[in-house]
């Protein structure tokens, strides 16, 4: 029962004891013996949580606990006369507060802190813990968002009494960070307190303060995976677009597609961006990205133009053969089929001349003795055997050159074997009727070559049918001419075309392989203000 006694006797006293500090007590005023003495404040600040940053609006607000402590000069006591009570807690309206704020404050309503309880001791302390919601100004410099650093102050001061009537005193270098709770999107790096004594234009008197500067660090892995990265990933496809082929249509489709992607998460990142004239550096990646693709745009519609270069087209200059199809080609390492990076043999024909046009095939077939004269160019073949093999053997007869050269007509040779079983020599000639538009004539000689032979040797046979045409027609000469022309004319513009289209596929690798250098870099800055 003692110990309840005791609780029942503290009660009473520490009744009696407000009775006896507040009869006379006024919280209007200073609480010191002189008005000329300074009433020193002693602040502290524990940073408890960062609850947002709002960038565009350049408002942070943070959850803190304020300590306030003060020595009130009349609320003072002997312990000894209350029972040995040295400490009452009472609410702060009761006594004399400082009016102490936050300067730099951004809230509208002025409430954000709680009506708690002081605590008194015996030799007049005064100490009053706050917790309090704070929305300050923040200056956001977002030059190297997101990897940029931000220093938010946060500046106390009274706000009506000067220097000479009360002083701040810091109560540690910092603030305090040991109850702090880590935040998802900032770093706190720390938190450093500086007292600061102002004069203002409007008063001569000194006003200090204390700044707590609050040192953030974003973090930057949501924005590198979330905004980053996709860009990144959509720039590397502006350069596939000249690895498209000119044909499928689709090369400046690509290039406006990537465009307008670049363009959305352009403004994602301007909406939570503050209108400044400092442009973020992730907005720099984006317009220098665009830059580039809208580049790659406006160069893949002129090589398409190159590429569809008609018949109508002038050939290709020589520094342009020189420099892009031959010099540029082997950089780019764009070859024909066919070629490779060695050597520069290609097995692309090449249209056949006039006079490769009119020379005859001579490649002896597989038709045994069986040989054409054309235009009285007449190449005699003969098929002779002995014993073991066929060989082939040609030979121009020159004696049947003169009667037909303006004509068109054909010598066939036959040559056959045939068994002789005595030496005999017969000739035949044959002159068949003359039909529409020509005369033939058939020649028929047996031989047998035995002069002093005793075995059985070749027999050979020549049969020659040769056939005259005898009409003139020009008009069909001439036409024959104009196809060859044409078609001479039509392989000269397939080849200049081809050439135009090859120095658009040697302008689109190249501009490929730089836009994918430039890509590479500009990737490699940006990660590298990571690090």
């Amino acid at each position: 029962m003692a110990p309840e006694i005791y609780l029942a006797a503290h009660g009473r006293y520490a009744q009696k004891l407000m009775t006896d500090l507040f009869s006379n007590y006024t919280n209007a005023l200073r609480p010191v013996e002189d008005t000329d003495h300074i009433i020193n404040v002693t602040l502290q600040i524990t940073l408890s949580q960062i609850i947002d940053m709002d960038e565009r609006n350049q408002i942070l607000t943070t959850y803190l606990w304020v300590r306030q402590v003060w020595m009130d000069y009349y609320l003072t006591w002997k312990k000894e006369d209350y029972d040995g009570l040295d400490t009452i807690r009472i609410p702060s309206s009761y006594v004399w507060r400082p009016d102490i704020v936050l300067y730099n404050s951004a809230d509208d309503e002025f409430s954000s802190s709680m009506e708690t309880n002081v605590v008194l001791r015996n030799d007049g302390q005064v100490m009053w813990d706050q917790p309090a919601i704070t929305k300050s100004s923040c200056s956001v410099d977002v030059a190297f968002f997101p990897f940029d650093v931000q220093e938010c102050h946060l500046t106390f001061g009274s706000w009506t009494h000067n220097g000479n009537q009360m002083d701040l005193i810091n109560a540690l270098d910092s603030a305090d960070l040991a109850d702090f709770v880590p935040n998802v999107e900032w770093e706190v790096l720390g938190m450093p307190a500086k007292k600061n004594v102002i004069l203002y234009g409007c008063c001569s008197d000194p006003y200090p303060d204390i700044t707590f500067t609050l040192h953030l660090k974003r973090r930057a892995s949501f924005y590198i995976f979330n905004l980053l990265i996709p860009c990144m990933m959509i720039s590397f496809l502006a350069p596939l677009g000249f690895y498209l082929p000119a044909d499928s249509g689709e090369k400046v489709s690509l290039g406006v597609t990537v465009l307008l992607a670049l363009t959305v998460f352009q403004l994602l990142v301007a909406e939570s961006m503050p209108p400044s004239e400092s442009v973020p550096l992730i907005g720099k990646y984006y317009i220098a990205t665009m830059t580039m693709v809208t580049a790659s745009t406006a160069l893949t519609i002129f090589i398409m133009n190159i590429h569809h270069c008609g018949p109508e087209a002038r050939p290709v200059p020589q520094w342009a053969e020189r420099f892009i199809l031959n010099y540029l080609a082997r950089i780019c390492f764009v070859y024909e089929v066919g070629e490779n990076c060695l050597g520069g043999n290609s097995s692309r024909k090449q249209p056949l001349s006039q006079e490769e046009s009119d020379a005859p095939s001579a490649n002896g077939g597989n038709a045994k003795g069986t040989n054409w004269d054309v235009n009285g160019q007449a190449w005699g073949g003969r098929v002779e055997e002995d014993g073991g093999g066929e060989s082939l053997k040609l030979g121009r007869d020159l004696t049947i050159q003169s009667d037909w050269k303006e004509d068109l007509f054909v010598t066939i040779d036959h040559s056959e074997e045939e068994g002789a079983s005595g030496g005999h020599e017969v000739e035949q000639e044959e002159s068949n009727s003359p039909r529409e538009g020509g005369e033939e004539h058939v020649e028929e000689k047996k031989g047998v070559g035995g002069e002093g032979g005793g075995g059985a040797r070749q027999n050979r046979r020549e049969i020659v049918v040769r056939t005259q045409c005898v009409c003139q027609h020009q008009g069909l000469r001439r036409n024959i001419e104009y196809i060859a022309n044409s078609y001479q004319d039509q392989r000269a513009a397939q080849l200049r075309i081809g050439e135009w289209r090859k120095v658009a596929k040697v302008m689109d690798r190249f501009f490929m392989w730089l836009f994918f250098i430039m890509v590479f870099f500009m990737s490699i800055l940006i990660l590298g203000k990571a690090i």
